[in-house]
């Protein structure tokens, strides 16, 4: 646990702190087995965690596929009178944004990441109001999510998730002595994320919301806040949503009865239709699938099937094989965030170490919750596959959140050959 190696060395005001370091003890901590520093320099350390990149590079290569399998069949829609090629050009676009982005991130050194936390966080909350105001923000389907730029549909509260890691980790620094009073130490950011959760369930977009809350107390947690409080906080969030479930609107309601019995006829062609679909998709697939592009649930049976649904078509094409793969990729990326962030913490490094430990969080859970929904485990719930589904946004935000998680490794790695980052 990082609040244990925390309350061992107490950060300042910088909160990054570097230090030269050597010796088999601090390459043992930091998972680089007990080689010495003149043995490690031997050998050379890459500059870039390669088997990370190609991770990421796997699932993005498979989302672009899965992308352009899914809508193909969109062209045939009166509703969206597009060609079969439009949803991957654009999602081909928003990787070339995400890109550039993701290399201007990386060249950040993350002191400054730090140093701009606030600022950030407090920017996206511009954003969160402005997309609310009438003529400012758009909508479809019901939701105003969107700021439109012309050529691209901007939606902060994707780029909230990074703010929101940035500022809880820079938070959690700052008032390491404070963790475990509740006004000091989770008082000013829990009500920072209540604020949050309200404008984002405002637009209304409650899973986005839950995420957001789900990064802020993750991230406090790891830093050192009680497991009482954690607890305590918890109970309060669970009543909370259940009593905006109850009270709120109606189709919330409908959705949880609806994924209790999702075949019942009062919900199979309602709040039940896509988790009906989504279910005879992985069903048709069995083991192997019936082979890329055979998909028919995607034929305008399955609505949204190339953004939050993709999974299903994933499971429809390339079967029990496909999925599995899929779920041992996001598995290894969120181990690897994790241990990177324990390199950090080992270096002294703590807000590094919650920025990476921060993203493995928020990418861990949100591709859990989509798989959770798209298998009836879970009540549906509109968060996208990170890397994989279709969305301009939430793909720059993924791929930016990498770039940060790269970075803090590779400073881990110059601090190990004595270097400074």
């Amino acid at each position: 646990m990082l609040s244990g190696l925390f309350r061992k060395r107490r950060a300042g005001a910088g909160g990054d702190r570097r230090s030269r370091v050597g010796g088999d003890a601090v390459f043992a901590l930091a998972g680089f087995g007990t080689a010495g520093p003149s043995a490690r320099a031997g050998r050379g350390i890459d500059r870039f965690d390669r088997p990370l990149v190609l991770v990421v590079a796997a699932l993005i290569l498979i989302g672009i596929v899965m992308v352009y399998s899914a809508s193909i069949s969109l062209a045939d829609s009166p509703r969206y009178n597009v060609t079969p090629t439009y949803f991957l050009v654009r999602h081909l676009f928003a990787l070339a944004v995400a890109f550039a982005a993701a290399v201007a991130a990386f060249s950040v050194p993350l002191a400054t990441w730090q140093r701009l936390a606030p600022w950030l966080f407090l920017g996206c909350l511009v954003l969160l109001v402005a997309v609310l105001i009438p003529g400012l923000g758009t909508g479809a389907l019901g939701a105003r999510r969107w700021i439109s730029l012309r050529f691209f549909n901007l939606q902060p509260s994707e780029l909230m998730k990074i703010a929101c890691v940035l500022y809880a980790a820079d938070f959690t620094v700052r008032k390491q002595d404070y963790m475990h009073r509740f006004w000091k130490g989770f008082g000013p950011l829990g009500f920072a994320m209540l604020m949050i959760a309200v404008l984002v369930g405002r637009q209304p977009d409650l899973g986005a919301a839950l995420m957001l809350m789900v990064i802020g107390m993750g991230i406090l947690f790891l830093g050192g806040l009680s497991l009482r409080l954690c607890v305590a906080v918890a109970i309060i969030g669970i009543a909370g949503l259940v009593v905006v479930i109850l009270h709120g609107a109606a189709f919330r309601l409908e959705r949880i009865e609806a994924y209790v019995d999702p075949f019942a006829p009062q919900h199979a062609y309602a709040k039940g239709y896509q988790l009906t679909h989504s279910l005879i998709a992985f069903g048709r697939g069995e083991w192997f699938g019936v082979g890329l592009g055979g998909s028919v649930e995607k034929l305008h049976y399955l609505t949204e099937a190339h953004t939050d649904f993709i999974l299903a078509v994933i499971g429809e094409e390339l079967g029990l094989v496909g999925v599995l793969t899929v779920i041992v990729l996001f598995y290894w990326l969120v181990k690897r965030a994790f241990e990177i962030g324990r390199q950090a913490v080992a270096l002294e490094r703590t807000f590094a170490g919650l920025v990476a430990q921060g993203i493995g969080l928020w990418i861990g859970v949100q591709a859990f919750v989509n798989m959770g929904v798209a298998t009836g485990l879970l009540p549906t719930k509109g968060l996208t596959l990170p890397f994989m589904s279709y969305g301009g946004s939430a793909l720059v935000a993924t791929v930016v959140a990498i770039a940060l998680l790269l970075r803090v490794d590779w400073e881990n790695r110059v601090l190990m050959r004595g270097g400074r980052a």
